[in-house]
């Protein structure tokens, strides 16, 4: 049930991340500095609480490098041109397809079992996404972003089950391992901006920062405690988040329709299946 928990309240703090950036484009429009700054106070959430945590031996932690390559590294940057691009809560609908590249990974390569359940939740997955594309969009919001948000899906899946594997295998606490991905994923949305984000900059991120790295914290103390297959669905719920925070908060730029709410009932649908039938 922790691991439950824990994955609900990750996926919570995602969704309102995914609008508070949205909200912050308002004031700064440059996507690269603006990952900057969210993945920066991020890290300062995470170290905050790698040390609360008590003193730890962190020379251990750096295989999760390679997670902080893929996300937040690779994975923000593209995500937040996707939210400046589509929108916040298209953004979320389609990274509400993670659960199914995830555990179509965990499949592959952590020999986790396939049942016909899983197929089915894969079937609305894909529907959900059927359902996102074929909707018309305000103008303004372009369809290349749909593009970035999908290759989202699949570095969090790849990351998803590099850090499940390396939970079995290191005594690195939760804190400190979240920690080592954000502060890779901010040494790269640093070299990707080419410059540190202002004092007003943050500011005006920290909200989105500190859903973040709590988020981080939240996913990281989750898969600690439960597999993908279980954690993954869990945390696409996100898509909830995202869509209804957008259609109570940006309701004038988001335009949430029908076939947006559609496609987003699907996502979840499939992904909750799949972690029920696990």
């Amino acid at each position: 049930m922790t691991a439950v928990a824990l994955a609900l309240a990750s996926a919570g703090l995602f969704g309102a991340m995914t609008v508070a950036v949205r909200l912050g484009f308002s004031r700064e429009p440059d996507a690269a500095i603006a990952t900057a700054a969210t993945v920066t106070v991020a890290l300062t959430v995470a170290l905050l609480a790698a040390l609360a945590a008590g003193p730890h031996d962190v020379a251990d932690a750096w295989p999760y490098a390679l997670a902080g390559l893929l996300a937040p590294g690779s994975s923000q940057l593209l995500f937040t041109y996707a939210i400046r691009s589509v929108g916040a809560s298209r953004t979320s609908v389609v990274v509400g397809a993670a659960p199914l590249a995830a555990v179509a990974v965990a499949f592959v390569v952590l020999g986790e079992p396939v049942t016909a359940p899983l197929v089915i939740g894969a079937v609305a997955i894909v529907a959900g996404g059927v359902a996102l594309v074929a909707e018309r969009r305000p103008e303004h919001l372009r369809a290349s972003g749909l593009f970035l948000a999908a290759l989202c899906t699949l570095l969090f899946a790849a990351r998803d089950n590099l850090v499940r594997h390396l939970s079995g295998t290191s005594s690195v606490p939760p804190a400190v391992a979240a920690s080592m991905t954000l502060l890779v994923g901010a040494l790269v949305a640093l070299l990707w901006a080419r410059r540190l984000p202002s004092a007003g900059t943050v500011r005006v991120f920290a909200p989105a920062g500190v859903c973040f790295g709590l988020s981080y914290i939240c996913l990281f103390e989750a898969y600690y405690r439960g597999r993908v297959s279980v954690v993954s669905p869990l945390v696409a719920t996100e898509t909830l988040w995202g869509v209804g925070l957008s259609a109570l908060l940006l309701r004038r730029s988001e335009l949430v329709g029908r076939r947006l709410l559609a496609g987003a009932a699907l996502m979840v649908a499939g992904g909750v299946l799949i972690g029920i039938y696990r």
